[in-house]
């Protein structure tokens, strides 16, 4: 088979353009994956590009449309992550409460598919050899295990991420929406979507808007 190096070139331009407009517009996400959406993402395109350019039969134009569709349907599942709460929980998942107070949740770590071999070494990666240590440690979505220590001041939660509430932070620290809406209310933001991040703090929420 006689490879045509012009067309390879074109569709080898044409895959990085794509990349580098998908994360111009979406952030840098791709560049450091932190939700499965990302991942998924990066495979996809390599996908395309590793199984198009050296197929001959696909014309610059057919994977010109390829990339075009891949590209729209990047885009309209990062806005659906973003704007719709059921949507970004199918996808990415929630934060998995592991360990708290020094004690472990076994069908937690088994609904994450963690035995306790992988938990302990996740724990010792981070210089943790005893669980007793472990005030509380939380499996995010991208899978890295966040651990506060005994002693440890508790870390801020962000209880409103890009306008939406994150319900499932109010319920690990044991608060309600409704508790966070008039928190909210009673500083005078009463759109949610104006709101860029809201941390809780020992009992207190600080707000920050996007004017």
């Amino acid at each position: 088979m006689t490879l045509n190096y012009m067309e390879i070139l074109i569709k080898l331009a044409l895959g990085l353009f794509s990349l580098v407009f998908v994360i111009n517009v979406t952030g840098k996400g791709n560049l450091a994956p932190n939700s499965a959406t990302d991942q998924i993402q990066n495979y996809v395109l390599g996908g395309i590009i590793g199984g198009v350019i050296y197929n001959s039969s696909i014309s610059i134009l057919q994977y010109a449309v390829i990339l075009m569709m891949w590209t729209i349907l990047v885009l309209t599942l990062k806005w659906l992550n973003n704007n719709v709460r059921f949507v970004k929980r199918l996808i990415d998942g929630k934060p998995t409460l592991l360990i708290k107070n020094g004690k472990i949740d076994p069908e937690a770590c088994r609904s994450v598919g963690l035995s306790a071999s992988d938990v302990a070494l996740k724990l010792r990666s981070q210089g943790i050899f005893q669980m007793k240590q472990v005030k509380r440690a939380v499996q995010e979505q991208n899978g890295q295990l966040i651990v506060v220590q005994m002693g440890d001041e508790n870390p801020k939660y962000p209880v409103v991420t890009d306008g939406v509430i994150q319900v499932d932070v109010l319920e690990s620290i044991g608060r309600s929406e409704e508790w966070l809406l008039d928190n909210l209310s009673k500083q005078g933001h009463d759109n949610v979507a104006n709101i860029f991040i809201a941390e809780y703090d020992k009992g207190a929420v600080t707000v920050v808007t996007y004017e």
